[in-house]
């Protein structure tokens, strides 16, 4: 026995799947059922009372005759083809006669045994059997008329497409969605109409298509639509359209009566919105619909199910009319039995009449005229399958009233699934386009951003940078917050992971913008917004994959100083060889330009901008740069950085650049430096930047490089320093850091003006007596070399403010140290029990600002150099030989 609760499910799942039945699936639904009833009645009638009734129809055998005389034969067959007439006489004169012995049943029996006989060899077999076939015919066709929607490949898509659409029923979006929709379409029916018809006849002309349409999200019987037992949500979205609609209408024919129709009438529009529950279930709905079509459109295994059921229906109802047509002429009421026993019956032919002959000729007559309209129908179905294009489905006919026309076109299942909703309720249809609409998704993200993200909130998450600058950073958001563009006070906006953004004419209302960051978005700009942006935008960054990400406005930024770009910035192939950004000739006020990615040659795109441009910096991912004869024309760069390029020689293209100041070529494959003479042309060139290459000799002609003031050569393999480097006068630091160097020339005395020397990860020993005679000199880092011993005339080093000794073989601290007035407060970097080693009083002078004894040798405060980026604790200077090993 089965439940009510088990029983409970299977109703439900019939109630929905009716949703996909048309008419004449329905129609044909019941002919199925009056042909099974028909089956059933004549089954039941054929069971209950169907019998023959045989009387003989000749005169009755000789027994005796046939027995004792067998020569006889011929007689007895002339007299059973023409019975004598005496026979009648003497049969008279026996019934007259009373009967004599015991009384019998054997007539009754006979009549009996010829009855059962006479059913089964005078009835046709239609006669027979035509009940039972036609209840297993019905049988099969109810299985045949609902297969595809219990065939294992297509229940499971239908059933999720059923439950899609339950929700979105239930869903307060869906009236919501509609009813923005039947909005926006009456404001454009008042656009256009007073185009067409003066004002007064359209005072009488819309009020009618109104009312029609507002019947259009009326109730409807599907079980779809039934409400849940759960209270309703507080939100006005779950308001029913209808309202809305008749609102729009009064309005709309207010404006229309009015005399002057070229005067546009302020709307008002009643906005609502939905709770974070709703709004939420909504934003899981559009995904799950999302999925459901691009796994539905990729099969069309349900459209073929369907066609073939029909195809096997109408096949199957041809064959059942072309063997049961000719029954009808085999069903009678009176037959001629020849039972073949005479010896039993005495009689050799009998008349037999067929009781529910009648009753079954009416039945299958019935029974015919139901199958004809079932094949009709099939004959209709296939019709309507060829003509119409059942694998594609458009929401832009004309017919669709308040519909959402932004509704790309549905193919394959999906579409025929909901051809088949339509035809059975097109109401439902438009329910579920309010979740297959990217306008209506846009409006709900658009409501959860105002909800999430007001103005108070982005207040909340803006902060400063050092610079003194606001800055507000947004992730992973669906679009742009809509209080964004209140910020008039914003300067740096930071982008990230933003799929949808949009600049719109908004974006004139932030004033004070001047720097944006696009990490991974790539938003759109209204041509009214991009105007705000090439008049005010100064400083982009943008990251991206691939160079066809990059916007295209981007480039008509005429108003750009500094420009980030961080990418692969290559046309074609893993590193190609294009520049695939396009001109950069509309930026002519870009200053700074910054590359990070692979590229194989310095682009000639570069050279339209070389009027301007004063920095190039390239960070090229360990790629091997391989062309550099773009940066001949660059004439004005005062400041180049070729890092990661994989360059091992010095650039012969340097030689043009007569205004440059700054040159960083770090982290290369430098292993000579024999083109230093070629660089002195550029006699404004200051700073020098050589670190983290292979260099293993410094050449004499660095010498030639009179107006260095900076020169990093750390993270080489040097081991010795030639006399040269000490005639650079204006040299203010001196970066050796990580080399291979046993000792420092007595020449260095001759840099007066050096302020920074840094020796740290070499093998130093000693240092010259020499040293101490750089009076200048503020900062000192000896640490991790092997010096034994820290000579007394430091002390003639007033200005120092910052020593690192870490890290030595040093066994005491020298007193002098006290006369290094700008150690105090934690310039000295040294172990502990080493600092102890000190004097009390130079101890107590060296610690004056310290509180707490743990301050004598960690300061982390950050140092006037750049050598010094971290705390002691975090300094790891690696020496030249480490890097071989």
């Amino acid at each position: 026995m089965f439940s009510l609760s088990e029983l409970a499910p299977l109703d439900q799942h019939q109630n929905t799947c009716k949703l996909l039945k048309p008419w004449w699936e329905v129609f044909m639904d019941y002919l199925v059922v009056l042909m099974l009833m028909t089956s059933v009645l004549a089954c039941t009638e054929q069971l209950s009372r169907d019998r023959v009734v045989c009387i003989p129809s000749e005169l009755p055998f000789n027994a005796s005759t046939s027995v004792h005389d067998p020569s006889a034969g011929n007689d007895a067959a002339l007299a059973y083809s023409k019975p004598p007439l005496h026979i009648r006489h003497s049969i008279g004169s026996n019934l007259q006669s009373p009967a004599q012995g015991r009384r019998t049943h054997l007539v009754y029996q006979q009549y009996i045994y010829v009855s059962q006989v006479c059913y089964h060899e005078a009835l046709p077999l239609c006669s027979r059997f035509f009940p039972y076939m036609a209840l297993l015919q019905s049988l099969v066709l109810v299985a045949s008329g609902s297969f595809w929607l219990h065939f294992p490949h297509t229940s499971s898509r239908i059933e999720q497409f059923l439950s899609i659409l339950a929700k979105c029923c239930e869903s307060p979006w869906t009236s919501q969605a509609l009813s923005q929709a039947a909005h926006q379409e009456n404001i454009q029916d008042l656009e256009r109409q007073p185009r067409q018809a003066p004002s007064s006849a359209a005072c009488f002309s819309i009020v009618p298509n109104c009312k029609e349409r507002s019947s259009i999200d009326s109730g409807t019987d599907s079980p779809l639509l039934k409400r849940s037992t759960h209270p309703p949500s507080p939100c006005p979205s779950t308001l029913s359209s209808n309202s809305t609609v008749s609102s729009v209408s009064l309005g709309s024919e207010v404006h229309l009566c009015s005399s002057k129709p070229s005067v546009k009438v302020e709307r008002p529009r009643q906005i609502m919105s939905l709770d974070k529950s709703d709004g939420e279930q909504a934003r899981a709905l559009f995904e799950r619909v999302r999925k459901f079509r691009s796994h539905c459109e990729s099969s069309t295994v349900i459209y073929k199910v369907y066609l073939t059921q029909t195809i096997f229906k109408l096949l199957m109802v041809m064959l059942i009319m072309s063997y049961t047509i000719p029954f009808l002429s085999s069903l009678s009421f009176n037959h001629i039995c020849h039972p073949g026993e005479r010896t039993l019956v005495g009689y050799a032919t009998f008349e037999c009449v067929h009781v529910l002959s009648s009753l079954l000729h009416k039945l299958l007559v019935a029974y015919l005229i139901f199958l004809g309209i079932y094949a009709l129908l099939n004959f209709y179905t296939l019709s309507w399958i060829f003509h119409s294009c059942l694998r594609k489905y458009s929401f832009h006919s004309p017919k669709e009233l308040w519909s959402l026309k932004d509704i790309p076109d549905l193919m394959n299942d999906l579409a025929f699934l909901i051809h088949m909703l339509d035809r059975y309720d097109p109401l439902l249809v438009q329910r579920l386009s309010a979740f297959l609409s990217p306008v209506s998704e846009s409006r709900l993200l658009e409501q959860s951003l105002e909800r999430h993200w007001g103005e108070e909130k982005l207040h909340a998450v803006t902060s400063m940078d050092p610079d003194g600058c606001t800055t507000l950073q947004l992730v992973a958001l669906p679009r742009l917050p809509p209080a964004l563009f209140t910020l008039s006070q914003l300067q740096a906006l930071k982008l990230e992971l933003i799929t949808d953004a949009r600049f719109t004419s908004q974006v004139a209302n932030m004033s004070s913008l001047r720097e944006l960051h696009l990490y991974h978005c790539f938003p759109t700009v209204d041509p009214s917004g991009l105007a705000v942006l090439q008049e005010r935008l100064e400083v982009l960054h943008i990251t991206f994959a691939q160079a066809s990400q990059i916007p295209n406005w981007v480039l008509s930024l005429r108003n750009l100083h500094e420009l980030h770009l961080s990418g692969r910035l290559s046309s074609e192939g893993s590193i190609g060889r294009g520049w695939a950004l396009g001109s950069l000739r509309q930026l002519r006020h870009l200053r700074i330009l910054v590359i990070q990615g692979m590229l194989q040659r310095v682009p000639a795109e570069l050279c339209e901008v070389a009027g301007s441009l004063v920095k190039l910096e390239i960070h090229n991912e360990g790629a091997r740069l391989l062309v550099l004869t773009g940066l001949k024309r660059m004439v004005d760069l005062t400041e180049l950085q070729l890092q990661d390029c994989q360059l091992d020689r010095l650039p012969s293209a340097l030689l043009a650049l007569t205004n440059l100041r700054m040159l960083d070529l770090q982290h290369n494959n430098l292993r000579t430096l024999e083109e230093l003479l070629s660089l002195v042309h550029l006699q404004r060139l200051s700073c020098l930047k050589l670190a983290y290459n292979r260099v293993l000799v410094l050449p004499p002609t660095v010498g030639v490089l009179r107006a260095l003031e900076v020169l990093d050569l750390s993270n080489n393999q040097l081991k010795s320093l030639p006399p040269a480097l000490f005639t650079l006068h204006r040299l203010r630091r001196l970066l050796l850091a990580g080399n291979l160097l046993h000792e420092l020339p007595s020449e260095v005395k001759a840099l007066e003006q050096l302020t920074e020397l840094n020796l740290s990860g070499n093998r130093l020993e000693s240092l010259p007596s020499e040293l101490f005679s750089c009076l200048a000199l503020r900062i000192l880092n000896v640490s991790r070399n092997s010096l034994g011993s820290l000579p007394g005339g430091i002390s003639a080093l007033t200005h120092l403010s910052r020593l690192d000794l870490h890290s030595n073989s040093l066994e005491e601290l020298p007193a002098e140290l006290g006369c290094c007035l700008g150690l105090c407060g934690g310039g000295l970097l040294v172990e502990r029990w080493l600092f102890l080693s000190l004097p009390p009083h130079v101890r107590d002078f060296l610690s004056r600002s310290y509180t707490a004894s743990e301050g004598y040798f960690e300061d982390h405060s950050r140092p006037e150099s750049d050598t010094f980026p971290y705390s002691p604790t975090q300094w790891s200077f690696s020496s030249a030989l480490e890097s071989q090993i």
